[in-house]
């Protein structure tokens, strides 16, 4: 029972960063009707322009946060106009896109391990080293740096999707694509948003998850699969889900690395999304298998 404020806390934390990286992944699927499987190089891409800005520019943590966060929005647009701007018009379009998007994925990981080598990459501890204990709970900078930052970016995100102009034609497209379009918002346009704010927010969270692990080529294999899960999990589309299946998917996480070990983490989270979907096959948050003619 001592481990559990432990617990507790590493939760929240990957709950937090699990869900940047859901949402985009339901953003996109929901405006743009794509699975990005190029996710995860944007997560990798993001952790190298991290460590550049920290290498060349300075290592204070807001640019360490801004290098992430640019450099995965510069990724989200060049996915756009490699896999749907070409394609979003041709038929089949999303088996083409996810197979374009896996192929950006492949080609850009063994870029970056041309580029950077085979050697991981370790990025400065942008919130500090400090501890704070509370009772038997010990609060470390990083975990609640990760936490109050992903709260504060996704809250924004929201409110800028709610009163910005260019916010609203995204939401306008979530609900309905064919809707939006009919009313003369340009999909080529808007997709370029989405795609880069989408990025952004995974940008962030390759900085926030790599103050634990380190940078390399194919970091971003992982939190694609964990973004994934809890995109589906959450029901393809829903925000609302997405969050409340992060969270899931961070209990189980936490729990499983205390209690069972490491090893058998992604065993227990797949178990996890087949209950789930075997209970609920829309997804919690009922989008799952909405389909696009």
């Amino acid at each position: 029972m001592a481990d559990l404020p432990f617990v507790a806390l590493s939760a929240i934390t990957l709950a937090a960063i699990y869900g940047l990286l859901a949402i985009g992944i339901s953003i996109i699927w929901s405006s743009l009707g794509m699975i990005n499987m190029a996710h995860g190089f944007t997560f990798a891409l993001s952790g190298y322009g991290a460590w550049l800005a920290a290498q060349y520019l300075s290592d204070a943590g807001p640019m360490v946060l801004a290098g992430g966060i640019v450099a995965g929005a510069l990724s989200g647009v060049l996915i756009c106009a490699v896999s749907f701007l070409p394609l979003h018009d041709k038929p089949n379009f999303v088996v083409r896109s996810m197979i374009a998007t896996l192929a950006i994925s492949l080609i850009g990981s063994q870029c970056l391990l041309w580029a950077f080598g085979p050697r991981v990459k370790a990025l400065p501890k942008v919130f500090g080293e400090g501890t704070v204990e509370f009772g038997e709970v010990v609060f470390t900078a990083d975990k609640v740096g990760a936490i109050a930052t992903s709260a504060v970016v996704l809250l924004l995100t929201l409110f800028w999707m709610t009163r910005s102009r260019r916010g609203l034609e995204i939401r306008a497209m979530m609900q309905n694509p064919e809707g939006a379009a009919l009313v003369g918002i340009g999909v080529r346009k808007t997709a370029l948003w989405v795609m880069a704010v989408t990025g952004g927010l995974a940008g962030l969270a390759a900085v926030l998850l790599s103050q634990t692990f380190f940078v390399s080529p194919g970091s971003g294999l992982q939190p694609l699969v964990k973004g994934l899960i809890v995109a589906l999990c959450g029901g393809l589309g829903s925000i609302r889900g997405a969050l409340i299946a992060a969270l899931l998917i961070g209990i189980t996480e936490a729990a499983t690395a205390t209690y069972l070990g490491g090893q058998y983490v992604l065993m227990t989270q797949f178990g996890l999304i087949i209950a789930v979907l075997l209970a609920r096959p829309r997804g919690i948050g009922g989008l799952l298998d909405e389909t696009r003619e």
